[in-house]
C-alpha cells in the first residue's frame, strides 16, 4: 500500500511535468557531496530545480502527466531531472557550464531531455545550451524595434524646426 509521502511525491512530481518546458535527465554518479550542492546551487541561480526521485515513482508521474512510457528507457540507476518552467534552456547552460568547471572528471551524464513537449537524445542539450535565453532574446527584439525610433529621432533633432517643416510640406505635397 502506498504511504502518504509516496502519494505526494508523485503529485509534485506529475505537477512539475505538466508545467516544466524543459525537463533534462542526469546521471550524476560519482558526484561528492560539495560539488553536487554547487550543481544544485547553480540550478537554483537559474530558476530551475533539481530534484531526485525514485524511478518508480517518476514513472507513476509520467503516467499521469501523459507521458506514459515515455522515459522508462531513461530512468534507470542515479538519476537527476532538471525542470525548467520560464526558460527552457536554461537547465542545459547549467549543465554545460558544470561539465566544463569538471572536464578532467566525467561527473554528470545527460540521459535525455524533454524540451517542449518532445523527447530528445543526451547530445541535444549542447545545442539548446548555445542558445540565447528568454531574457536576452527579449532584449534583442525591444533593440530591434527601439532602432527605427532612435533614428528618427536623431534625424528630427538634426533637422531642426525650418527644415522639417520643408520636408513635411514636401511629403504632402507629394501626396496630393
Amino acid at each position: 500500500m502506498p504511504t502518504e509521502q509516496k502519494i505526494n511525491i508523485v503529485k509534485e512530481t506529475t505537477e512539475r511535468l505538466k508545467k516544466s518546458s524543459g525537463i533534462y535527465f542526469t546521471k550524476y554518479t560519482g558526484i561528492d557531496v560539495q560539488t553536487i550542492t554547487d550543481l544544485r546551487k547553480s540550478f537554483r541561480d537559474n530558476q530551475v530545480e533539481y530534484v531526485v526521485t525514485k524511478n518508480t515513482l517518476t514513472k507513476l508521474a509520467a503516467k499521469e502527466a501523459g507521458y506514459e512510457g515515455m522515459f522508462d528507457e531513461i530512468l534507470s540507476g542515479q538519476v537527476g531531472i532538471a525542470y525548467s518552467e520560464e526558460d527552457a534552456t536554461a537547465p542545459a547552460r547549467v549543465i554545460k557550464d558544470f561539465k566544463n568547471k569538471n572536464k578532467d572528471k566525467d561527473l554528470l551524464e545527460v540521459l535525455g531531455l524533454l524540451f517542449e513537449g518532445e523527447l530528445y537524445p543526451s547530445d541535444k542539450y549542447k545545442e539548446l545550451a548555445s542558445l540565447p535565453s528568454k531574457e536576452e532574446s527579449l532584449t534583442k527584439m525591444l533593440m530591434m524595434f527601439n532602432q527605427p525610433l532612435t533614428k528618427l529621432a536623431y534625424t528630427l533633432e538634426q533637422m531642426k524646426g525650418t527644415k522639417l517643416v520643408t520636408v513635411l510640406n514636401n511629403l504632402k505635397d507629394k501626396k496630393n
